[in-house]
């Protein structure tokens, strides 16, 4: 593993991830319960052809597999955010309220306006999203010293629990639970240009932003204090990135549901190859971020082909002894 120290240039660190990210896309292209050749591949992005191959590859899996890389991206790179914001080693959209809000406001649509468009879902993703942290962190401020990780975890593990079982309460109340659970119960599988057109300019906005103050965030995540004596509108900054955050895990829960430890992991192995500057830290983590959610959408349609492995429960497997060790090593300096 390259760490901070190492010689290498950091332009080199930058073009080996994005050839991960190009052989990891062309992985998750060629294999799955029907294998593919690269020439196909190329032809169902270049050219008109019509045979029954090349139509899967341009309809089912090129979608799918671009609304990986984004998914991936954002929820890493709204972990990193949300990590830098609150001096968090424990922070993630899927540990700290985001997706559960989300799902919670996707399942209440659903039951309240059965034929609304995929736009008002996005939307109530987003709306939901906000409410879950917001109600973490006013938990956890409920006491003094209430944002330590612990507490924020704490309060977030709980919120969680609840606006998950409000989701399955409406889905059994209003007798749409296969409905909100296919939704929520995180995959890929389905995806269409049509979702992406709506979803991707969302996180495209979000990213944007997100890098453009990464200067600012870096600053943050070491002082408030000195922050604020450099002449920054901290509670200004604040507010656009915690707007961010809500933006890239709403549009991900909009686009594929529950996707808990991305934004939990990525940023921890990316702050060991890049350091901790945020400037380079979000853009790696974009990288990386969507990598991951490719190899882990592969490993989902190639184990038990051609049945599918939930993408959830494979990230689950990696994230959970994962989230266990940053509790281990990283977490008690921050208690």
């Amino acid at each position: 593993m390259i760490n901070q120290n190492s010689s290498l240039p950091m332009l080199a660190r930058f073009v080996a991830g994005i050839l991960i990210l190009v052989a990891s896309f062309m992985t998750a292209m060629v294999f799955g319960a029907a294998d593919t050749t690269v020439k196909e591949i190329w032809l169902a992005i270049t050219s008109t052809v019509k045979t029954d191959t090349i139509t899967m590859i341009r309809e089912i899996r090129l979608p799918r597999e671009v609304a990986a890389v984004f998914v991936g991206a954002a929820l890493s790179v709204a972990g990193a955010i949300m990590q830098g914001l609150t001096r968090n080693p424990l922070a993630d959209p899927g540990l700290l309220g985001l997706t559960a809000g989300a799902n919670a406001a996707l399942a209440l649509i659903m039951a309240l306006s059965p034929s609304a468009g995929y736009l008002a879902i996005t939307f109530a993703c987003f709306i939901g999203a906000g409410v879950g942290v917001i109600l973490v962190f006013g938990i956890g401020a409920l006491k003094k010293g209430g944002f330590s990780p612990l507490r924020i975890v704490l309060a977030g593990a709980a919120v969680s629990a609840f606006l998950f079982a409000v989701a399955e309460g409406i889905g059994l109340y209003f007798k749409i639970t296969k409905d909100v659970s296919m939704w929520t119960a995180g995959g890929l599988m389905g995806t269409s240009w049509t979702q992406l057109k709506i979803i991707v300019p969302f996180i495209l906005v979000g990213m944007l932003v997100a890098f453009y103050l990464s200067r600012q965030l870096t600053i943050l995540s070491l002082s408030e204090e000195v922050a604020v004596g450099l002449g920054q509108k901290t509670n200004l900054i604040k507010l656009v990135l915690f707007i961010v955050i809500v933006l890239l895990a709403g549009s991900s829960v909009a686009l594929v549901g529950n996707m808990a430890f991305i934004g939990l992991m990525v940023p921890h192995i990316v702050r060991m190859i890049v350091g901790t500057d945020y400037r380079f830290v979000l853009p790696m983590s974009a990288l990386f971020g969507a990598s991951f959610m490719l190899i882990a959408d592969t490993l989902g349609r190639t184990i038990n082909a051609p049945y599918e492995t939930p993408i959830y429960a494979i990230i689950s497997v990696l994230g959970l002894p994962f989230f266990l060790f940053i509790v281990r090593k990283g977490g008690k300096s921050f208690i």
